[in-house]
């Protein structure tokens, strides 16, 4: 079980370096510095236009899920290519800048500004304006379920 502290939490953006880096932000640093992650795990996301990062406790964590299935079923397979076709080892550099690679940018419409956004046990990385739509349609959605029930 991790601590409170040790969640990516909140939203920040972050313009891009004329060298393609972008500046991680310090709270995401310290979140993956108290989990001792030398190595990102980044895959394109199954719903979202993002890049979704984190430790390897990420990726092995949808491998236990591919092996529960058969090896050969549809499911452990489409997976497989979502996770594994879909996805890229990084590191960040000395000063905790990521390079904005084609894998980020051709998924993410990204081109000099990148959202952090945090999700719990790991966090995503967005084009602005679509993480600010995706979020206002998230909360109109849930302000119409609250007058639902």
């Amino acid at each position: 079980m991790f601590r409170v502290m040790s969640r990516f939490l909140s939203n920040a953006t972050n313009r891009i370096d004329t060298k393609g880096r972008v500046s991680v932000p310090a709270a995401f640093r310290s979140v993956l510095a108290q989990r001792n992650v030398q190595e990102l795990y980044c895959f394109q996301d199954f719903v979202f236009p993002a890049i979704s990062v984190g430790g390897s406790d990420l990726l092995e964590r949808f491998e236990r899920q591919i092996a529960a299935e058969d090896p050969f079923s549809p499911e452990a397979n489409e997976m497989s290519l979502l996770i594994h076709g879909g996805g890229v080892f990084m590191k960040l550099d000395a000063e905790g800048r990521l390079m904005v690679t084609d894998f980020i940018r051709d998924f993410t419409g990204i081109s000099d500004e990148v959202t952090f956004v945090g999700r719990a046990d790991h966090f995503q990385l967005w084009q602005p304006q679509a993480f600010a739509a995706v979020q206002a349609q998230a909360r109109e959605e849930r302000k119409l379920a609250g007058k639902r029930s």
